[in-house]
């Protein structure tokens, strides 16, 4: 479990290597043709600040070299905002006093109708907050079959579950995982995180091997950027990345460096502030490290961001985004969990990507794919 294996990486040493980085370790990184986590660092280190110019570059080289111009579109709907976590950060969280909403199998329906007459939209997220009772995995399982009907590729970020629960819910159509581990930093993992299911530190990060032992498609990761030292959190994802991918190699992988957002409740503020500039960095030192790992930016992200990374990084985009339960036709006004920055229609974004030279789509998976290579074997 990666719960072993990041135990042995000591985070204040990290963020040293991190920060001694010098201008020869960026360049050696940069001439590399693959890079490993010491390169890494590197690029997101403050030595690298001078060559995001030229890691653009080669970011946007790589990129188009393995996807393509291709941007994957995809949407959220949050069906639940009912969750027993007490995140400090989040709207959702249990002592934030606001309107539970569990969206019923009809209403749930009801979104996705609304949703289809958005765009041609393909690829689905579900999102819950976490309460295994009243929002559990036969709850999940009944939203993915009445799901089936109107979407080709399902993916779920909910609360991290048994490795039985994951192969059940692919049962239902279930092709992809969304999971923040929020930090990788152990020690403060439960400030953030005082009560609740999420306040188990091993629970969560070993989410991912269960994801993976369960032959789960599509695993995505991420850290909550805000909470602690940015480089050194998402260097730690580049750990657990090179990890699953050399245990789990079947499995295909996307990363996000969510930027927090104020939150409704008026208390937490981010401990640290990523700016435009480093986020770029980030994505292009990403890039280059792996030049397979699809990397998403959602709707958090303002539009002039969004477009302009679209040809240096960026593979998959989500669009006319409501994180709000019931947000697209049932409950339009429930608190939202964050403010969405990118308020564009899809149909807007859709016509921005294609004027910066990128090629939208709706669909990029079905179940089919796979039976069909199975067959060529």
């Amino acid at each position: 479990m990666f719960s072993d294996e990041i135990a042995k990486i000591d985070w204040e040493q990290t963020t040293k290597k991190i920060y001694s980085k010098t201008e020869s370790d960026v360049l050696r990184a940069l001439a590399k043709e693959r890079c490993d986590v010491e390169d890494f660092m590197a690029l997101i280190s403050p030595a690298a600040e001078k060559y995001i110019e030229p890691m653009a570059q080669l970011s946007k080289k790589y990129t188009e070299e393995r996807f393509g111009k291709v941007m994957s579109m995809f949407i959220p709907l949050y069906i639940t905002n009912s969750c027993t976590n007490s995140c400090v950060y989040c709207s959702f969280h249990v002592y934030n006093k606001m309107p539970r909403k569990i969206l019923t199998f009809s209403q749930i329906e009801d979104e996705y109708k609304a949703i289809k007459k958005l765009a041609p939209f393909e690829n689905l997220l579900i999102v819950t907050g976490e309460n295994p009772v009243k929002a559990g995995v036969p709850y999940l399982a009944g939203a993915l079959d009445i799901a089936k009907k109107y979407f080709s590729n399902l993916k779920i970020e909910v609360m991290p579950l048994k490795t039985e629960d994951y192969a059940e819910l692919r049962k239902h159509g279930m092709n992809g995982v969304i999971c923040f581990q929020e930090t990788y930093h152990k020690e403060n993992y439960n400030i953030y995180h005082p009560r609740g299911m999420k306040s188990n530190y091993e629970w969560r990060v070993n989410a991912f091997d269960r994801m993976g032992m369960a032959g789960v498609h599509s695993i995505g990761m991420g850290v909550l950027i805000g909470l602690e030292e940015w480089r050194t959190d998402i260097v730690m994802m580049a750990y657990h990345l090179r990890y699953l991918q050399k245990k789990y190699w079947k499995t295909k992988y996307s990363v996000n460096f969510p930027r927090m957002r104020p939150s409704e409740n008026d208390g937490f503020q981010p401990n640290v502030v990523m700016t435009d500039k480093q986020l770029a960095q980030a994505t292009f030192a990403m890039r280059i490290f792996d030049h397979d790992v699809d990397i998403s930016y959602s709707t958090r992200e303002p539009a002039y961001i969004r477009d302009n990374m679209a040809s240096l990084g960026v593979t998959t985009m989500s669009a006319e985004s409501r994180t709000e339960p019931g947000g697209y036709y049932t409950y339009p006004q429930t608190l939202e969990q964050f403010h969405v920055s990118d308020s564009r229609t899809a149909k807007e974004i859709f016509n921005a990507l294609k004027q910066h030279g990128r090629e939208p789509v709706w669909k990029d998976w079905d179940e089919s794919f796979d039976e069909l290579s199975l067959v060529k074997c």
